[in-house]
C-alpha cells in the first residue's frame, strides 16, 4: 500500500477484510510468493461449491489483488489455488490487467484531491470557491441560519462517542425506507461491521466518525475508514428535520477540509451518480465490475444468474430519463412504505 498510490485505499487494507471475517466468516486472503517472499496479497470471500466475491462486495468501493510493482499473475492458476469456480468483483482498481478479459463493465469513481492542506482547507477549498462560487457561497450562507436557529455550528472531524454512530445509522435504515432502498442496517453484520471498524485505530486505517452539531445536537454525521492518505466516504446521513439547511453538504465540505488537514490526500466517493459527487468531485477514477470463471458448472450458472441483474441495473442507471423514473418509483414506494399503509395492509 506504501509504495504503490493506487492500492492506498483503505478498502485494500487487511483491517477491512480482517473485519468482514470477523463479523460475517467466509473471508480469506491468499498469499502470493516470489522467491520465498510474500509480494502480493489477495483477499476475497468464499462462498458454497467454490463461488468467491470480493471482500465487502456491495459495501467496499474499491478491490483487487494487492501487490508489489511489477508483480503478474494467471487469474486461472490464482483461482484454482483458492479452490474458486468464479470471482465476481464490482469496485476493482483498473490497473490490474490480469483480470481485464473478465471485465463486463467500467464506471466512473469520483474523487476528491485535497492538495497539501491548510489552514483554510488547502487547495481544494480555493478550487472549489472558484469553480462553484454560487454553491460555496449558498452553503455558507445556510451554515450561519443554521447557527443561528439552533445554535452554534461546529464540526468534529474524528468524534469518539458511539451513541452518535448509532444515531448514523438510524438516520441511515429510516433514509433506506423513505427511498425504498434495502436497509443495510437491517442486516447484523453490517451493524457489527461498522462498529468494529469504529474501534480500529491503526496509522494505515482507522474508522472515522465525523459530525456537525448545532450547539448540541447532531445535526449529521459520516462513518468511513481512511488510511494515512486516502479517505473513503462511505455512510453519510443526517436529520431529515433539518434538510432545508443542506447538512449533507455542510458535512462533506467540512469533511474534505478537515481531511486534508489531517494530511490526507484523496477523498473517493465511490461510483455511483449523485449530484453531490458531480458537484465535489476534482477527477474521476475508473472501477470495473465482472467476473473471473473457470470451466465449471457453478461458475456458469453464477454468470447466467448474476450478469443479466447486473445488466439491468446499469441499463438504469446509465440513463438519466430511466434513473429518474426509477428513484420517483422508489420514492413513493419508500413514502407508502413509511407511512404505515404497508403495514396496514400486512395486518389484514
Amino acid at each position: 500500500m506504501e509504495e504503490s498510490p493506487e492500492y492506498a485505499n483503505p478498502f485494500l487494507a487487511p483491517e477491512f477484510a480482517a473485519g468482514v471475517g470477523h463479523c460475517r466468516g467466509g473471508a480469506r486472503v491468499a498469499i502470493m510468493h516470489e522467491g520465498g517472499e510474500p509480494v502480493g496479497f489477495f483477499p476475497y470471500e468464499r462462498g458454497p461449491f467454490g463461488v468467491g466475491r470480493a471482500v465487502g462486495l456491495g459495501l467496499s468501493d474499491c478491490q483487487g489483488l494487492v501487490h508489489r510493482p511489477g508483480i503478474t499473475w494467471d487469474p486461472q492458476e490464482l483461482l484454482r489455488a483458492c479452490g474458486l469456480s468464479v470471482f465476481e468483483f464490482d469496485h476493482l482498481v483498473e490497473e490490474q490487467k490480469p483480470f481485464g478479459e473478465y471485465v463486463t463493465g467500467t464506471f466512473a469513481s469520483p474523487v476528491v484531491d485535497l492538495g497539501n492542506g491548510d489552514a483554510d482547507g488547502g487547495d481544494y477549498a480555493r478550487w472549489l470557491r472558484s469553480s462553484y462560487p454560487g454553491l460555496a457561497k449558498t452553503t455558507l450562507k445556510k451554515e450561519r441560519r443554521l447557527s443561528r436557529d439552533l445554535g452554534e455550528m461546529r464540526f468534529v472531524f474524528d468524534e469518539r462517542d458511539p451513541r452518535v454512530l448509532r444515531q448514523l445509522m438510524d438516520w441511515k435504515s429510516a433514509q433506506y425506507r423513505r427511498t425504498a432502498r434495502m436497509d443495510r442496517f437491517a442486516k447484523p453484520w453490517i451493524v457489527d461491521l461498522v462498529n468494529h471498524l469504529f474501534q480500529v485505530r491503526h496509522e494505515h486505517f482507522t474508522g472515522v466518525l465525523s459530525v456537525v452539531y448545532a450547539g448540541d445536537r447532531p445535526v449529521a454525521a459520516h462513518f468511513g475508514p481512511r488510511s494515512s492518505t486516502v479517505f473513503a466516504a462511505w455512510f453519510t446521513a443526517y436529520d431529515p428535520e433539518l434538510r432545508y439547511y443542506s447538512p449533507g453538504l455542510i458535512m462533506h465540505l467540512r469533511m474534505a477540509e478537515a481531511a486534508g488537514r489531517q494530511g490526507v490526500r484523496l477523498m473517493d466517493f465511490g461510483r455511483g451518480d449523485k449530484e453531490y459527487k458531480d458537484w465535489l468531485k476534482t477527477r474521476e477514477l475508473r472501477v470495473c465490475e465482472g467476473f473471473v470463471t473457470r470451466p465449471h458448472p457453478v461458475a456458469v450458472a453464477h454468470r447466467l444468474w448474476r450478469r443479466p441483474v447486473r445488466g439491468l441495473r446499469n441499463t438504469v442507471l446509465a440513463h438519466p430519463r430511466l434513473r429518474t423514473q426509477a428513484d420517483r418509483l422508489l420514492k413513493t414506494v419508500g413514502a407508502i412504505r413509511t407511512s404505515g399503509v404497508v403495514g396496514a395492509v400486512g395486518r389484514r
